[in-house]
């Protein structure tokens, strides 16, 4: 009989190492934060496939000296189409924003920019995933900063806003430029 009683227990000690588990998690510093283990490495090499009729997004684009955002995204994303302006405005302020078509459709893709405008000094297709993958990417959209020797300094998962622009992308951008 006893031995049964032990078996009692164990439900309330998993369900107390759970909750243990999410509070733990939930007592990060930044919660909306996810860690990527490529920040302040070297961006993992582009390989893209053009898309016809665009600038294609090459390695050389993010070790040209130059700070870059790079912007993982795709037609079917309803975040990646909300934060759509925020980039055509920061491609507006003379800020190099490259693309990452990401899991798309070709003719999705050529029809989401030319409906929304396109914001990209550069873009290529990953069909496959297989950049995403090398970059970390979780989910769509993405957007990291590089700073001109090809390094990343920041990514940023989910939808930028001009509140994340002025908060985490623009002081990201002035370290990057070694301001």
């Amino acid at each position: 009989m006893p031995k049964i009683k032990l078996l009692f227990l164990i439900p309330p000690a998993l369900l107390a190492g759970f909750v243990a588990f999410i509070a733990a998690g939930n007592m990060r510093e930044n919660r909306d934060e996810i860690p990527s283990a490529r920040a302040g490495q070297a961006a993992p090499a582009v390989a893209l496939e053009e898309m016809p009729g665009r600038q294609l997004f090459t390695d050389a684009h993010i070790r040209d000296g130059e700070v870059t955002l790079v912007n993982f995204w795709a037609s079917w994303c309803p975040p990646c189409r909300a934060e759509h302006p925020v980039l055509e405005d920061l491609a507006a302020e003379g800020i190099t924003v490259l693309g990452v078509n990401y899991r798309d459709q070709p003719d999705r893709a050529d029809a989401f920019l030319e409906e929304l405008g396109d914001p990209y000094a550069a873009v290529g297709a990953d069909p496959r995933a297989r950049m995403g993958l090398d970059w970390g990417v979780v989910g769509l959209p993405e957007t990291f900063v590089v700073d001109g020797a090809g390094n990343i300094v920041l990514r940023y998962a989910g939808p930028i806003t001009t509140e994340i622009v002025e908060a985490r992308i623009r002081p990201a951008m002035l370290r990057a430029a070694g301001e």
